[in-house]
C-alpha cells in the first residue's frame, strides 16, 4: 500500500483526510471486504497502531510492483487484492467484485481505455514467477510490464457503473490540491 510520495511532498499514508488519517480510512474502509490485511512497505513501529502485519519490499525501492511482489511472497492465500494508501474513496463491495472475478487468471484490473487501475486490483500466486522476472530485469518496472507474461481479465470501467460510483472509487491523492478535490468530495 506504500509508495514514493514525490508528487506529494510527504508520506501520503500519513496524512489526515479529515480526523483519520489516510492509510487508517483506507484500510477501514477494504476491512469490511478483507479481514485479514498486511501492510507493505511501511515501516511497521510507525503502523503498529493499525494491528496489521506489515512486511517489507524483497525489491526495496523499485515502486509499485515491488510491493506487490512482497504481499504475494508474504501470504498464503492463492490471491491478493492490492489497493493503494492514497484511494480515500476505495470502495469494499467494488473490490470484492473483482476477487470474484479471479479464478482462472492471474490479474484482475480494471481498464478504462487504455489507462488500467493497477493499485486496486487482484493479483494471483500464479503471477509470481512473472513479476520477479520483470523485477530482476527492470530497475524501475511498471506494475503493468509483467502483463504480456500472465494471463490477465480486464474490467471495463463502465460496466462498474452500477456497482460504485467509480469516479470516486479510483480517485488517487498524488498532490496537495488532489487531496483538497478530496476533502471537497467528501463533504457533498
Amino acid at each position: 500500500m506504500g509508495g514514493g510520495s514525490r508528487r506529494m511532498g510527504t508520506d501520503k499514508a500519513s496524512l489526515f483526510f479529515g480526523r483519520e488519517r489516510m492509510v487508517e480510512r483506507v484500510v477501514a474502509r477494504l476491512k469490511k471486504a478483507f479481514p485479514r490485511m498486511i501492510l507493505v512497505g511501511g515501516d511497521a513501529e510507525k503502523y503498529s497502531y493499525l494491528g496489521l502485519p506489515v512486511v517489507r519490499d524483497v525489491y526495496p525501492g523499485r515502486g509499485p510492483l515491488a510491493g506487490i511482489h512482497a504481499a504475494l511472497v508474504h501470504v498464503s492465500t492463492p490471491y491478493v487484492f492490492v489497493a493503494a494508501c492514497d484511494m480515500p474513496f476505495a470502495d469494499a463491495g467494488l473490490a470484492l467484485f473483482l476477487v470474484r472475478q479471479a479464478p482462472g487468471h492471474d490479474v484482475v484490473v480494471v481498464r478504462d481505455g487504455s489507462y488500467l487501475e493497477p493499485l486496486f486490483a487482484v493479483y494471483g500466486k500464479g503471477c509470481l514467477q512473472a513479476v520477479e522476472h520483470t523485477l530482476k530485469v527492470n530497475m524501475r518496472p511498471r506494475v503493468v510490464d509483467f502483463f504480456p507474461l500472465v494471463k490477465v481479465k480486464y474490467i471495463e470501467r463502465r460496466e462498474l457503473a452500477g456497482m460504485a460510483d467509480v469516479g470516486k472509487a479510483f480517485f488517487n491523492v498524488n498532490t496537495p490540491q488532489d487531496l483538497e478535490r478530496a476533502l471537497r468530495e467528501e463533504e457533498c
